[in-house]
């Protein structure tokens, strides 16, 4: 596949979409674990947001391969692919710890639940919540300071010893 969009390499353009899209996910994911209000109004926004952030990943990385057979290769650049290989399972893992907590608070854990009954005890209700709300907090702060190394590493590869402090 070509992954070039007018005359610009894809990868440079799709990367804005992730940089966003990923950390949101991990926001919204991370108010339905911990605000009602907010889990109510996001409802399967969340895991919609989270989807599309796995999608637009590989996709991303695939479009970073293409534009690294086509640059110089230097060890900033190989550091940045090597490091873009490692958000995919973040965001793998953020998509479905979305769906399950959208699934949990939606139709087992919620007044009007229709699983409630198959799931023992107010107090195994509250432990499975708990136990979410960590996994969603290490998803969320995993996923972001992932993209935040692989966003620098591309920084540092694109910018390197082309920048001056003195303009010309």
């Amino acid at each position: 596949m070509d992954y070039e969009f007018n005359g610009l390499p894809l990868h440079v353009l799709l990367v804005h979409f992730v940089v966003v899209v990923v950390p949101v996910a991990a926001l919204c994911t991370l108010l339905a674990a911990a605000w009602p209000a907010a889990r109510r109004r996001l409802g399967i926004v969340t895991p919609i947001i989270a989807l599309g952030a796995l999608i637009s990943v590989p996709i991303t990385t695939q479009a970073g391969e293409w534009l690294q057979a086509r640059v110089g290769h230097t060890e900033l650049v190989a550091a940045h692919a090597a490091l873009g290989t490692t958000l995919l399972p973040w965001a793998v893992a953020t998509f479905l710890v979305a769906a399950l907590q959208w699934f949990w608070f939606r139709f087992v854990n919620a007044p009007d639940a229709r699983f409630a009954p198959r799931v023992p005890g107010r107090t195994a209700r509250r432990i499975i919540t708990i136990a979410l709300a960590v996994v969603v907090v290490v998803l969320a702060i995993g996923s972001v300071a992932t993209v935040v190394q692989i966003g620098e590493s591309g920084v540092r590869a694109i910018w390197t010893g082309s920048f001056t402090q003195n303009p010309k």
